[in-house]
C-alpha cells in the first residue's frame, strides 16, 4: 500500500524578530553580516504562553481549512517536538483533545531535531503500508527561542519558532513517499544540547559565562558548537543523499529538487557545492522564518508548491540532518 502526502499547511507565531532588533540588542552584528552569514532576514518567536502544543493545534486548524479536510477521518496523529509543553502527558494526547479529533485515534509525541520531518514520514508510512492507519496528522512543533539565552546572539538569529501540519494517507495525495535512509550517531549529543532540565541534571539557574565571541552560554540554555556541527553535516549528508538515491534506485539526474532542512544559507550553500548540485535543483526557504528545527523541510515544501516547483512526475529528494546527531532521506514522487 503506498503513502501519499496529501496535504501541508504551517503557522508562525505572531512576534517578528527581524534583524533590526537583532542589531539594536548586538550593535556589532549589523543587519547585512547577519543576512550574509545566516540568509535569515526575520524569524518568529513564540509568545511567553505560546506552547509548541498551542502551535501545533493551529496548524493542523489551518490544514483542515486550508485543505478542506474532514478532521473525522484521521485515525492517527504524531507531534515532532524537543519543547512539549509537559514532561506528560504526552502532548499530542493534549492535540487530540484541542483539534477534537475521534478516541480512537492513536497518538505520540517524538522527540527529534532536525531530522524529524524524514522519520515522521518513514513512521506514518509504516503505520499506513502495515494497515494500522488509512490518513495519519504528522505536526512538527518546536519552540526552541524559549531555550535559548537572551544574550545569545548567534543562536538568536539562526533559530525560530513554528508548526506545520503534514497529511500522509493511503488515498491519493500530490506526492507519494519513497524509501528511507537512516542515520544516528549519539557521540555527537553533546555539539548541540540542551543539558540542564530534564532528569540527568536539573537547572541551576547560575549565571551564564561568555565565550570568546561574546555569547552567554549556560547549560541551563541551549548550547551549539557549529564548526562541530558544520563538519558533521559536511562529512554526513553527502552520503546521506548518495544512499537515498540508491535506496530508490534512482541516479542523481533523476532528481527534480533537493529539499534539505533549511539550517542556514551558509552550510547549506556548502553542500549545495561539495555535492555538485546546481542552483536551479536546489530549494532555500529560509529568509522569512529562519531555522525551524523539524519544521523547515515542511516550510519549504509548502511554498515550493505554491511557486509550482513541484511538477508532476518530478521526483524530489528531501533530507534532514542536525542534533542527535541523527539523519535521514526520502524522496516523494510529484503525481
Amino acid at each position: 500500500m503506498t503513502a501519499n502526502i496529501k496535504a501541508i499547511s504551517y503557522h508562525l507565531p505572531q512576534y517578528e524578530l527581524n534583524n533590526v532588533v537583532i542589531e539594536k540588542d548586538f550593535p556589532e552584528w549589523s543587519i547585512d553580516k547577519i543576512a550574509d552569514k545566516t540568509g535569515i532576514d526575520c524569524r518568529y518567536i513564540a509568545a511567553s504562553d505560546e506552547t509548541a502544543g498551542d502551535m501545533a493545534v493551529k496548524a493542523a486548524e489551518k490544514l483542515f481549512l486550508e485543505h478542506n479536510i474532514d478532521k473525522s477521518t484521521i485515525d492517527y496523529l504524531i507531534l515532532c517536538t524537543q519543547s512539549p509543553d509537559y514532561f506528560l502527558p504526552t502532548t499530542a494526547c493534549i492535540i487530540q483533545e484541542k483539534l477534537g479529533l475521534s478516541t480512537s485515534v492513536g497518538a505520540f509525541d517524538m522527540n527529534l531535531g532536525c531530522s524529524g520531518y524524514i522519520y515522521g514520514l518513514g513512521l506514518a508510512k509504516g503505520l499506513i503500508a502495515s494497515g494500522q492507519a488509512k490518513n495519519v496528522l504528522f505536526v512538527t512543533s518546536e519552540t526552541y527561542s524559549k531555550f535559548i539565552h537572551p544574550k545569545d546572539k548567534s543562536n538568536k538569529t539562526i533559530f525560530g519558532d513554528a508548526a506545520a501540519a503534514t497529511l500522509i494517507s493511503s488515498e491519493d495525495g500530490f506526492a507519494e513517499i519513497g524509501n528511507f535512509e537512516y542515520g544516528t550517531d549519539g557521540k555527537g549529543a553533546e555539539n548541540l544540547i540542551v543539558k540542564n532540565g530534564a532528569m540527568r541534571n536539573l537547572k541551576t539557574n547560575k549565571e551564564a559565562s561568555q565565550d570568546e565571541y561574546g555569547n552567554y552560554l549556560s547549560d541551563d540554555y541551549l548550547y551549539m558548537n557549529g564548526s562541530e556541527i558544520f563538519l558533521f553535516t559536511l562529512a554526513s549528508v553527502p552520503k546521506l543523499i548518495e544512499n537515498t538515491i540508491q535506496k530508490n534506485n534512482l541516479t542523481k539526474e533523476n532528481i527534480d529538487l533537493f529539499v534539505l532542512h533549511q539550517a542556514n544559507k551558509f552550510m547549506l550553500d556548502s553542500l549545495r557545492k561539495k555535492c555538485k548540485i546546481e542552483n536551479d535543483k536546489f530549494y532555500i526557504y529560509i529568509g522569512n522564518c529562519g531555522n525551524t528545527v523539524s519544521s523547515t523541510i515542511p516550510i519549504a515544501l509548502y511554498h515550493a508548491q505554491k511557486e509550482k516547483l513541484l511538477q508532476k512526475n518530478n521526483t524530489i529528494l528531501l533530507a534532514g540532518f542536525g542534533v542527535g546527531y541523527s539523519w535521514g532521506g526520502t524522496v516523494i514522487k510529484i503525481v
